[in-house]
C-alpha cells in the first residue's frame, strides 16, 4: 500500500497528476466521491458565480457578516501566493495542517472499494475545501464558482441563495461564444424556490428565462433592488429593506458599487436566517479587504495591483486609472494567458500605458512575453510609448522600479499568477531611488 502525502504541498503534487485533463467539465465523479463522503452542509450556503466581481463580493458578504458576529467560511479561487488563501475561516487563511485531514478524507472516499474515481486537481481540492468547512463549526459557507456554473465543481452544494455578478466574454472555448451561452452556465447555480440575485445591470436574457423556468426566487437590479448616491455617499433599497448614508466600499473603483448592491441583496434574501444589523453593514463596507482588486500601494512611485484579466475587467480597470488624476509616466507589468481576448484588452488602456514591461508567467497556459509583445506592437498607434521583456513579473517589476520617477505610477495587471508573482516576498513598498540620494 503506498504511503499518503504528508504535506499540504505533497497532496498539491498528488493532486496534479491523478487525471488526464486539467478542466474536465461535469459534475458526475466529483459527485461520486461526494457523495461517498457524505458531504453537505449544516448552515446557509451563498454560491457567488460570474465573470467579474466574485471575489470582491464574496469579501463584502464575508465582511458584513463577520462584523455582525457570523463564523464565516469562503472558498474562493485561484489564489495569489498561497494555496491556503483559497479558503478563508472567520476572515483568516485557513492553516495548512488544517486542510490535510480534509485530503485525506478525499483520497480514502475517491478510493473507496478499490474503486478508484479520478478527479481534476480543482476537483480534488476543492472537495478538502469542503470538507475542511464542514468540520469548521460555521454559521455561514461562502463559495466562490471557478468557472462557469452549472458544472463547476462547487455546484455539487446546493445555494441557500445565489449570486450570479456581471457577465461578460471569458472562456469562451468552455462556456460559449457569447454572453447568452455563458449567462447560461452561470444560470445553473439556481435553486428552486430559493433566492437568486442578479446583480448585472443588463443581464442575459438567458440568465432570467432559467429563473423563470426553475421557478427560483429571482431577485434583479432596477426591479427588486435600486442604488442611489452622490460623491460623498450611497443608498440601497429593495423588498421592504432600506439603507441609506452608506460610505462607498473600501475596495475601490466605480465597479464596486454593482457588486455592494448585490451583496446587500443577497442579505436581505437571507436575513430570516442570518439577521444583520445596520451597523453591520456600514462596519462590513468600511473594514473589507481583498488583495490585487485595484489595490492602490501607497509610495513613490505608486503600485496599484489589479488582476483584471479580460476586456470587461480591464475597460473597469481603465477607468479606475483615468479617475486617479494625472501621473507624468504610468508603468505597466503584464503577464496574460494565451487563450484571453488580448485585442481589446491592450485596447482599453494603451492610451493611459507609456512603458510596458511584459512578463513570462510560470504555467504552460500562459502567453510569452515575446508574443504579448509582438501583439501590443501590432494594434500600437502611439510613437511614445515602448515595451521590454522579462522572464518573471518580479523581473518585471523591478525594471519599472528603476525606470519610475517618484511621480510616476506602476499598474501590475492581466493575471491572478502576474499580481501572485509581485507579491511573492509580500507587498512591495516602493521608496523612489531619488529620495535615497
Amino acid at each position: 500500500m503506498k504511503t499518503q502525502p504528508s504535506t499540504l504541498n505533497e497532496w498539491l503534487a498528488h493532486c496534479e497528476h491523478l487525471h488526464p485533463t486539467t478542466i474536465d467539465m461535469g459534475l458526475d465523479r466529483i459527485r461520486a466521491v461526494a457523495q461517498r463522503m457524505q458531504l453537505r452542509f449544516d448552515c446557509p450556503v451563498i454560491t457567488v458565480a460570474g465573470t467579474n466581481g466574485k471575489g470582491s463580493t464574496c469579501a463584502m458578504l464575508e465582511s458584513i457578516l463577520g462584523q455582525a458576529g457570523y463564523r464565516t467560511g469562503v472558498f474562493t479561487s485561484p489564489h495569489l501566493v498561497h494555496f491556503e488563501e483559497r479558503l478563508r475561516l472567520l476572515g483568516q487563511a485557513v492553516n495548512a495542517t488544517d486542510l490535510i485531514a480534509g485530503f485525506a478524507s478525499v483520497e480514502s472516499a475517491r478510493c473507496q472499494n478499490g474503486l478508484e474515481i479520478s478527479l481534476t486537481y480543482f476537483e480534488f481540492t476543492t472537495l478538502a475545501i469542503l470538507e475542511t468547512m464542514r468540520h469548521s463549526k460555521l454559521d455561514v459557507a461562502i463559495l466562490e464558482v471557478g468557472l462557469g456554473g452549472r458544472l463547476d465543481a462547487v455546484n455539487i452544494i446546493d445555494a441557500d441563495c445565489a449570486v450570479i455578478t456581471s457577465i461578460d466574454l471569458d472562456h469562451m472555448e468552455l462556456l460559449g461564444p457569447d454572453r447568452e451561452s455563458i449567462g447560461r452556465e452561470k444560470a445553473g447555480i439556481m435553486r428552486t424556490g430559493r433566492p437568486v440575485v442578479v446583480s448585472d445591470p443588463l443581464p442575459p436574457q438567458s440568465v432570467l428565462d432559467h429563473a423563470l423556468e426553475i421557478g427560483a426566487d429571482l431577485w434583479r437590479v432596477g426591479r427588486d433592488f435600486n442604488v442611489s448616491g452622490d460623491k460623498q455617499q450611497w443608498g440601497w433599497a429593495g423588498r421592504g429593506r432600506r439603507y441609506s448614508g452608506l460610505a462607498y466600499p473600501a475596495l475601490r473603483g466605480a465597479n464596486q458599487l454593482v457588486n455592494a448592491a448585490g451583496v446587500l441583496a443577497a442579505l436581505a434574501a437571507v436575513r430570516e436566517r442570518l439577521p444583520i444589523t445596520a451597523q453591520a453593514v456600514r462596519s462590513g463596507f468600511a473594514f473589507v479587504e481583498l488583495p490585487g482588486r485595484f489595490q492602490i500601494i501607497p509610495g513613490q512611485p505608486t503600485l496599484v495591483l489589479d488582476v483584471a484579466h479580460n476586456p470587461h475587467s480591464v475597460a473597469a480597470l481603465a477607468a479606475n486609472l483615468d479617475a486617479m488624476g494625472y501621473f507624468p509616466t504610468t508603468h505597466a507589468v503584464f503577464g496574460a494567458m494565451a487563450d484571453k481576448d488580448l485585442a481589446p484588452m491592450l485596447a482599453k488602456v494603451n492610451p493611459l500605458i507609456d512603458r510596458w514591461y511584459f512578463t513570462d508567467l510560470p504555467t504552460g497556459r500562459a502567453a510569452t512575453a515575446q508574443s504579448l509583445m509582438a501583439q501590443w506592437q501590432a494594434q500600437n498607434t502611439r510613437k511614445d510609448a515602448s515595451g521590454a521583456c522579462f522572464e518573471s513579473p518580479a523581473a518585471a517589476l523591478q525594471a519599472a522600479i528603476a525606470a519610475a520617477d517618484p511621480t510616476d505610477r506602476i499598474v501590475v495587471f492581466g493575471s491572478f499568477y502576474t499580481v501572485g508573482g509581485v507579491l511573492q516576498e509580500g507587498i512591495p513598498r516602493l521608496h523612489a531611488k531619488h529620495l535615497n540620494s
